[in-house]
C-alpha cells in the first residue's frame, strides 16, 4: 500500500472518528490531509522507504486561532491514535524530520517551506521563494477542508509563477542549458578534461529538466525525485525524459542527445508561444523569452539570473 493512500484511510477510519469523540472542535475550521516531504507526498515512495518516518499518519491543519483554543487538545488526541494500523506501524520521527504529520498550525506549515505564513503578493516575493518548498508545500493531497481556507491558500501556489517570473526562469534555463550543454560539453572533452565535461553534463540536465517543468508550470521537486517526476509530465515527458536518462548512461559522446534534448524544448518554446526563432542553439530562444518580459527590472536582469 502506498503512504498516501494509507493516511488518507488511516484519517478515514482512525483519526476523524477520535477527534470527533474528543475533540469535535477543530473538525468545523480544520483541514485534513498528507502533504510535505517524504516521498510518499510525492506518490514515489516503495519498500525502501519504509525504513525511516513512514507509517500511517496524516497532518490537521488549524488556523491560528483555533490552534490557539483548541491545538493543544488536538495534540493530546493525535498522541493517542494507535500505532499500528493495516500491519503497519508508524515510526518514530528522528529530529530532522519532526513535524512531517501531526497537528500543525496552517501558516507555520507553509513558512517552513517558503518562510511565508500567506501566498506571495508581489514578484519580488515570488521569486524569492524556493521552488523545492513550492513543490513540497503542495504536493500529496486534502482529504476534508470544510472550511476552505487551507486549500484556498494552496490553490494560490498551484496557480503557479506570475508570467513574468516564469520567463525569467526560463530563459536563465534555456542560456544556462546552452552554455553548459551546447557549447562547452563539446570543448571541454575536446581538451580532454573529463571532469570539467561531466560537470558541464551534470549541469546542462539540471537546466533541461528545470526548464521542463517550466513549460508544463508545475514546480520541480528536490532532485532525488525531479527525474521521475518529469517522466510524469504531460509536456516532453516521455520525450525528454528518456533522453535524460541517456545523458546518465555509459556511451562516451552525449552530443547527440543533448542537441535532441535542445531541439524538443525549442519546439516546445515555439508552440507555447516563448520564441518564434529557427534557432538550434537554445541561447537565442532564451534572449527572446526575455524580451517578452513586462516587468523592466525583471526584463533588465541579467539573461542567466532566475
Amino acid at each position: 500500500m502506498k503512504g498516501l493512500e494509507l493516511s488518507r484511510r488511516y484519517w478515514r477510519e482512525v483519526g476523524r472518528p477520535a477527534l470527533e469523540r474528543d475533540c469535535p472542535q477543530v473538525l468545523e475550521s480544520g483541514a485534513a490531509g498528507l502533504a510535505g516531504e517524504g516521498s510518499e507526498c510525492f506518490g514515489y515512495d516503495d519498500v525502501i522507504s519504509r525504513d525511516h518516518d513512514w507509517g500511517p499518519g496524516f497532518c490537521l491543519w488549524l488556523d491560528r486561532e483555533t490552534m490557539a483554543r483548541w491545538g493543544r487538545e488536538a495534540a493530546a488526541v493525535y498522541a493517542r491514535l494507535p500505532p499500528a494500523f493495516l500491519g503497519f506501524r508508524r515510526l518514530r520521527p528522528d529530529p530532522m524530520s519532526a513535524g512531517r504529520v501531526g497537528v500543525l498550525e496552517t501558516g507555520a506549515f507553509y513558512r517552513r517551506f517558503f518562510g511565508l505564513d500567506r501566498p506571495p503578493e508581489t514578484l519580488a516575493e515570488w521569486r524569492s521563494l524556493p521552488e523545492t518548498g513550492l513543490a513540497a508545500a503542495t504536493n500529496g493531497a486534502v482529504f476534508e477542508d470544510p472550511s476552505g481556507a487551507f486549500t484556498a491558500f494552496r490553490q494560490a501556489l498551484l496557480a503557479y509563477y506570475p508570467e513574468d517570473l516564469r520567463r525569467k526562469k526560463l530563459a536563465a534555463h534555456c542560456a544556462l542549458a546552452a552554455q553548459s550543454g551546447q557549447y562547452n560539453y563539446a570543448r571541454c572533452r575536446k581538451r580532454g578534461d573529463r571532469v570539467a565535461a561531466l560537470l558541464a553534463l551534470a549541469q546542462f540536465i539540471d537546466h533541461a529538466q528545470a526548464a521542463v517543468f517550466l513549460l508544463n508550470r508545475r514546480y520541480r521537486p528536490y532532485y532525488k525525485w525531479a527525474q521521475r517526476a518529469l517522466e510524469d509530465l504531460p509536456l516532453l515527458g516521455r520525450t525528454v525524459g528518456p533522453l535524460l536518462r541517456g545523458l546518465a548512461g555509459e556511451q562516451e559522446d552525449k552530443t547527440g542527445d543533448i542537441e535532441a534534448v535542445s531541439a524538443l524544448l525549442i519546439g516546445e518554446l515555439a508552440r507555447q508561444g516563448l520564441s518564434g526563432g529557427r534557432a538550434d542553439f537554445l541561447l537565442p530562444h532564451a534572449r527572446e523569452i526575455q524580451a517578452g518580459i513586462r516587468d523592466p527590472d525583471l526584463r533588465d536582469l541579467h539573461l542567466m539570473a532566475e
